[in-house]
């Protein structure tokens, strides 16, 4: 049993690490997937009070096609959730 009073975070995941993917998918949307580290980057630059997310999409890898926030966390190596149920 879990303890109620503590924050409730998937396996794989942190509280910062849930944080940084919530900043990725406000600032990038649901409309821009699938797309490459050059797209992302240029939607985040449309974006006022993103450079946190800047700087993490800069270091995504060049040329790899990204289908959603998941796969940009995973290749940031930030937790992401193994099981949700």
């Amino acid at each position: 049993m879990t303890d109620p009073h503590q924050p409730a975070t998937s396996p794989g995941t942190s509280e910062g690490g849930i944080e940084r993917r919530a900043a990725i998918a406000e600032v990038l949307g649901k409309e821009i997937w699938p797309a490459d580290r050059d797209q992302l980057i240029a939607k985040a630059q449309e974006t006022a009070d993103a450079d946190g997310v800047l700087a993490d999409l800069r270091r995504l890898p060049a040329g790899q096609q990204f289908g959603n926030v998941q796969e940009v966390a995973e290749a940031l190596g930030i937790g992401t959730e193994q099981q949700r149920f």
